[in-house]
């Protein structure tokens, strides 16, 4: 993984991707002022570098027959590392689980569960995670619904290039590109 350094225009490209995942590259290159072959090559530096792990669909569960959602607090016997990894391994097997968060505090983890109807998840509960090697106790939350689902984090286009006191030390990972900032073109 090479070290990119976040510009104006790759801070642009991350929230336009993140916002639809399925824009086109011409289009994504317009919307960052920039032309489609080296905004092309910044998304694949961006990927390269870890800051894209993926693109997906963003799948209505009710459509599909997941009526239920719920968050399960879950406390276990054991925080020894070895015995935190082991129900990790153990939830990444579970379908219904859609996200698993180490919290610090009363609880061990917070799942997000889906399920068909509220039965489904009383099975899930009972056979598979109170049923779990080191699970102690869980708490379930049954979501009433969404009022907001944005994924992924809040991007500052206007955020400085480079944090102070590191400007010699910038990258030229972009050398190649058409179009360029004036302030950039400047500070090489």
């Amino acid at each position: 993984m090479r070290r990119v350094k976040l510009d104006r225009i790759d801070r642009r490209i991350l929230r336009d991707l993140q916002n639809d995942g399925r824009m086109t590259n011409v289009e994504l290159a317009r919307r960052a002022g920039i032309s489609a072959p080296p905004c092309l090559r910044r998304v694949r530096a961006l990927e390269e570098a870890g800051f894209i792990r993926g693109y997906h669909a963003d799948v209505n569960p009710d459509a599909l027959g997941f009526g239920v959602t719920v968050f399960a607090q879950v406390g276990l016997s054991s925080q020894a590392e070895a015995d935190l990894k082991k129900f990790e391994e153990l939830v990444n097997s579970w379908p219904l689980v859609r996200e698993c968060n180490m919290l610090a505090g009363e609880y061990d983890f917070v799942l997000k569960i889906v399920a068909e109807d509220w039965d489904d998840y009383q099975r899930f509960l009972t056979t598979k995670l109170t049923a779990a090697p080191n699970v102690a106790h869980v708490k379930s939350a049954l979501s009433i619904r969404t009022s907001k689902h944005t994924p992924g984090v809040p991007i500052d286009v206007d955020s400085p290039d480079i944090p102070e006191g590191n400007e010699e030390d910038e990258d030229e990972d972009y050398a190649e590109d058409e179009t360029e900032t004036p302030a950039r073109a400047t500070r090489r």
